[in-house]
């Protein structure tokens, strides 16, 4: 049976809101005017933070799933925008840099687990924006 998931999101002022998710907050700014700071990030920034959550939080499970000694992880999301409205993204790129003792076969293999089976906001996204993926992998300290 589908769950339901439910956010509010409770108007501030300007362009900026509150969203409310069980007990966590996030607030939500859009600036209206370039070099502007907001009292919080963008929609867009936060679909950024999504996806890099979800896909990380994913390839982590995986990897220890295969018994890849993972000790470090780091995802970087680029969105590139549209000026055009609808701004929307036209291109994400994700970079996932890992530490430890980790196979580079094994990451290859977990990252397409997470894109095509795991990784909902993955899933839903790459269907309309083309989401490239690139790792690195240090050394253990």
């Amino acid at each position: 049976m589908p769950s339901e998931l439910v956010v509010r999101a409770a108007h501030e002022g300007g362009m900026c809101f509150s969203t409310t998710a069980g007990t966590h907050t996030v607030r939500f700014d859009y600036p209206l005017r370039p070099g502007e700071t907001g009292a919080g990030p963008t929609p867009l920034q936060m679909l950024l933070s999504s996806l890099a959550v979800c896909s990380g939080s994913t390839l982590f499970l995986v990897l220890s799933r295969m018994q890849q000694d993972v000790q470090g992880l780091e995802v970087t999301a680029r969105g590139q925008r549209r000026d055009e409205h609808p701004t929307v993204l036209t291109r994400i790129d994700l970079e996932f840099e890992l530490r430890g003792d980790i196979d580079t076969e094994s990451v290859a293999r977990a990252l397409s687990v997470a894109e095509e089976q795991l990784c909902p906001v993955w899933a839903m996204l790459k269907g309309t924006t083309p989401i490239a993926s690139t790792f690195s992998i240090a050394p253990p300290m």
